[in-house]
């Protein structure tokens, strides 16, 4: 069997970045896979073993040894359905639909947002590897509403510095089962891998990082309740996992017990991405953009308005 060795400089603009996004821009990997190389001892930083949260430096030595990956699938151009709120050199915003995949992983190597973005976009930043050109952060399959597309490593890295430090201000919309007993709260659970089953983040977990969600109450319906929710930190299923744990989980959310016999019915988790703030990496100005709810999910709040008036 072949085998892929390298010998990597890190070189100045690279530094900061974590280890298992920088090698995977390098040598074509998924993050999932360089994990796996840096557990087996088949890549090292200067002669050690490091984690893929190891921060690189400029001249640090990466070694690496391992049998050849299977080639990654071609990335094709395609028509997927999203909309382009904002566009300039550096970056742009989109309003992406409930049901698309930011990007290509196992069982989804076709029409993600990626194959979309390659498209209609005519640059994309290639910090994050070959099969996530420009995606910065994502969002989750069925989650709707707001992202921010890098054109170019410049846009990148600085917007990736600022969702890592936590000066993005991201604004969601969740339509939770139940309602509230206070107006506004703030929910201080850490997050991690559920300790049974393995598709699931959990506040029970072995071993669980520092997670923060603030939320608002907007409007009361009979059953349900429609919330104003801001992450501090970006940690996976953060929102999903926060409502669910103070009893008041996502409706048609199916991981995290959001489908209820009774009260309203969805056939996806009710969570949109509504509003995102942060400073253009060229301008250096705050910058506010917002998406508007989905048709699905307006629908079934205007139904339950209509409910509303009517028992009133």
């Amino acid at each position: 069997m072949s085998r892929l060795k390298k010998l990597l400089i890190v070189e100045d603009p690279a530094s900061g970045q974590r280890l298992d996004v920088y090698l995977a821009g390098r040598l074509s990997l998924s993050r999932s896979q360089v994990k796996k190389a840096l557990e087996a001892g088949h890549i090292t930083v200067g002669g050690k073993r490091a984690k893929v949260s190891h921060k690189v430096r400029p001249g640090e030595e990466i070694r690496v040894d391992l049998p050849s990956p299977e080639p990654l699938p071609k990335m094709e151009p395609e028509d997927v359905p999203f909309e382009i709120l904002y566009e300039d050199e550096d970056l742009a915003v989109i309003n992406k639909p409930p049901g698309v995949v930011v990007h290509p992983a196992a069982g989804h190597w076709r029409g993600t947002l990626v194959h979309g973005l390659l498209k209609r976009l005519k640059d994309l930043s290639g910090v994050s590897g070959k099969i996530r050109p420009g995606i910065v952060h994502r969002l989750d399959k069925d989650t709707s509403g707001i992202m921010v597309v890098a054109k170019n490593d410049f846009a990148h890295l600085t917007l990736a510095h600022q969702f890592k430090t936590s000066q993005v201000t991201k604004i969601y919309l969740a339509l939770v089962h139940g309602c509230p007993r206070d107006l506004e709260g703030k929910i201080d659970l850490p997050i991690g891998r559920h300790p049974v089953h393995r598709q699931k983040m959990s506040v029970h977990c072995r071993v669980c990082r520092e997670a923060v969600t603030f939320w608002r109450l907007l409007k009361s319906f009979k059953g349900a309740t429609l919330l104003e929710v801001r992450p501090l930190t970006g940690r996976t299923h953060q929102i999903r996992v926060h409502l669910s744990a103070i009893g008041h989980p996502i409706v048609g959310d199916p991981l995290y017990g959001g489908r209820r016999p009774t009260g309203p019915k969805a056939s996806r988790q009710l969570l949109h991405a509504y509003r995102l703030t942060f400073v253009h990496p060229r301008t250096k100005a705050a910058v506010s953009f917002e998406a508007p709810l989905p048709e699905d999910m307006l629908a079934i709040i205007n139904n339950l308005e209509q409910k509303q008036r009517r028992n009133d």
